[in-house]
C-alpha cells in the first residue's frame, strides 16, 4: 500500500466466467486495496454467461459499494470479449484487468501505477508459476512464438496482470474473443510504438476451478497466432478501437 493516494484514477476489470466460488474474495480484495491506494476508482466485474451464480454475487456486492459495477452478457461471449467490453466500459485515467480467481494479488498493482510515468503500460510476468508442468512447457514456447511473430521482448505474454494509460485503451484495436486476447493486447501495443515496462508478479495457486489448457489446442494456437500476425501488421484500423459487443450492465 502506497504512502499516500495515488493521484491518477483507475478502472479495475476482472472477466468472470462461472467463478462463484472466487469472485467475493476477488471483489473485496480489490475494493480494499483501492479504497485504500486511490481517490477515484472502479471495479468492473464482467460475468461472461456464467451458469451459476457469479454474477448473483455480484449483484448482491454492489447494493453495498456503489464503487463495484456488473456487466452482464446474456450467453457466453468469449474471454476476449469480456475484457473489451470491460474497457469500453471503463471510466478512469488508468484501465488495469486481472482475471477473477485469486491467482495474483491485486496489492501489488501498486509498484505498477508509479512506473505509468515513464511508460503506457505495465505488464505484469510471474516470477514463479503454479500451474502444471505441461501448461508451463506450452507458455515457454508458446512466449518464444509471439517474440518471434512479432518481435516484442516479453517474457510472459500471458500473464494476466497488465496495466495500460486510458489513451492506450482508446486506441487499441481488440479483435480477439478468446484467451489471445493477452498476446493481442502486448502486440498492438507494441504496434502503435508505445513504451511499456515489465514488473514480476507473485503467482498463486488455483483456489477453484481447473485450466481446460489440451495439447489438443497446439493445432488451432498455430493458426490464431498466424491470423493474428495478418490482422495487426495488415488489417484495417476502425474509427472506434474498441469493438463493442452485447452487454447488459446491471443490476
Amino acid at each position: 500500500m502506497p504512502d499516500a493516494k495515488f493521484a491518477q484514477s483507475i478502472s479495475v476489470v476482472l472477466p468472470a466466467y462461472n467463478e462463484e466460488l472466487s469472485l467475493a474474495k476477488a471483489v473485496g480484495d480489490a475494493l480494499e486495496f483501492l479504497q485504500g491506494a486511490f481517490e477515484e476508482y472502479e471495479v468492473i466485474v464482467v460475468d461472461d454467461g456464467s451458469t451459476d451464480r457469479s454474477a448473483k454475487i455480484v449483484e448482491d456486492l454492489s447494493k453495498e459499494n456503489a464503487k463495484l459495477r456488473l456487466l452482464k452478457h446474456g450467453k457466453n461471449l468469449g474471454y476476449g470479449r469480456a475484457i473489451a467490453n470491460g474497457f469500453a466500459a471503463a471510466r478512469h485515467d488508468l484501465i488495469f484487468f486481472t482475471d477473477a480467481d485469486n491467482q495474483f494479488d491485486i496489492r501489488e498493482l501498486s509498484s505498477f501505477v508509479p512506473l505509468t510515468k515513464e511508460c503506457d503500460a505495465v505488464f505484469g510476468f510471474r516470477i514463479y508459476r503454479y500451474d502444471s508442468v505441461l501448461r508451463c512447457l506450452l507458455s515457454w514456447v508458446y512466449n518464444r512464438m509471439v517474440r518471434i511473430l512479432f518481435r516484442i521482448r516479453i517474457r510472459d505474454v500471458d500473464c494476466s496482470f497488465k496495466l495500460f494509460k486510458r489513451k492506450i485503451v482508446e486506441q487499441l484495436v481488440i479483435e480477439c474473443d478468446d484467451f489471445f486476447i493477452d498476446t493481442e493486447l502486448v502486440a498492438r501495443t507494441a504496434r502503435l510504438g508505445c513504451p511499456t515496462m515489465e514488473r514480476g508478479v507473485r503467482h498463486y495457486p488455483r483456489e477453484a476451478g481447473h485450466t481446460s489448457v489440451r495439447p489438443s489446442h497446439i493445432p488451432r494456437t498455430l493458426w490464431t497466432l498466424a491470423r493474428m500476425w495478418f490482422r495487426v501488421h495488415f488489417g484495417k484500423t476502425p474509427a472506434a478501437g474498441l469493438a463493442k459487443t452485447n452487454s447488459v450492465e446491471g443490476p
